[in-house]
């Protein structure tokens, strides 16, 4: 069993506009063999609680507004550090830096097959290495 074409148009759709908001490292997995209950998990990061806050709300934005969705479920809105957004068919995580280093969820799922992703989504990769490097460490880190 493959990831439908629904969930590919929603996972696509999602990463564009994590991309949109200058997310870190966005990937998608087919998880449609592994999991009964979805078909694709979308995993993106962000430097800080602000900005994981602000993409989560612009992917909830166009989901909405280009394709008539709503996520079921959302949690983690308090801290922000990861903000998971359910729409049934799909499941996008969206991490602080931090959490994404620590929980690896690329690590769980590596296995899967990626998904496809348009090309600003795909130039998202290395992003958060090439911040903590250009701001001396994790943020977390003060001098």
């Amino acid at each position: 069993m493959t990831a439908t074409d629904r969930s590919i148009e929603l996972i696509t759709a999602a990463a564009q506009a994590a991309a949109d908001r200058l997310a870190h490292d966005i990937i998608a997995y087919d998880v449609s063999d592994v999991l009964s209950i979805t078909d694709a998990f979308l995993v993106a990061s962000a430097p800080n609680d602000r900005q994981v806050k602000s993409i989560v709300d612009e992917i909830e934005e166009r989901l909405q507004k280009e394709l008539g969705v709503k996520p079921v479920r959302r949690e983690g809105d308090r801290d922000a550090r990861w903000i998971l957004l359910d729409y049934v068919d799909i499941v996008i995580h969206v991490q602080h830096s931090e959490e994404r280093v620590f929980y690896a969820l690329e690590r769980l799922w590596k296995d899967c097959p990626e998904i496809a992703l348009p090309e600003d989504a795909v130039r998202t990769r290395g992003k958060a290495e090439e911040h903590a490097q250009l701001n001396g460490g994790t943020e977390g880190e003060q001098s």
